[in-house]
């Protein structure tokens, strides 16, 4: 059974910075693209970056990229996303995604003072 596990999410001030996880079991995520999208309440689910099987091609929403950096460590089954200089507007629940197929449960992210 595949199981995706968000982390690493939680309270912060504007121009603050968090790492998020994405952990899978069931699957081995360095054979795959993962994405990570974000949604927040009465938006629409948004891509905000993915990272390619290889691991040598990312990409980025043009929201964050600058600011986000996506990678993944094989040898802990794990794709990351590093959030630095964090903005009100990036309050979101956070899903990694495999194929669209899978997804994890989310991990809320709130960026306020």
């Amino acid at each position: 059974q595949v199981q995706l596990v968000e982390s690493g999410g939680g309270l912060v001030q504007p121009g603050g910075s968090l790492r998020l996880s994405c952990t899978a079991s069931g699957l081995t995520l360095s054979k795959y693209l993962v994405n990570w999208f974000r949604q927040s309440p009465g938006k629409e689910r948004e891509l905000v970056a993915g990272i390619s099987s290889g691991g040598n091609s990312t990409s980025y929403a043009d929201s964050v990229k600058g600011r986000f950096t996506i990678s993944r460590d094989n040898a802990k089954n794990t794709v990351y996303l590093q959030m630095n200089n964090l903005k009100p507007e990036d309050t979101a629940v956070y899903y990694c995604t495999v194929l669209t197929v899978y997804w994890g449960q989310g991990t809320q992210v709130t960026v306020s003072s």
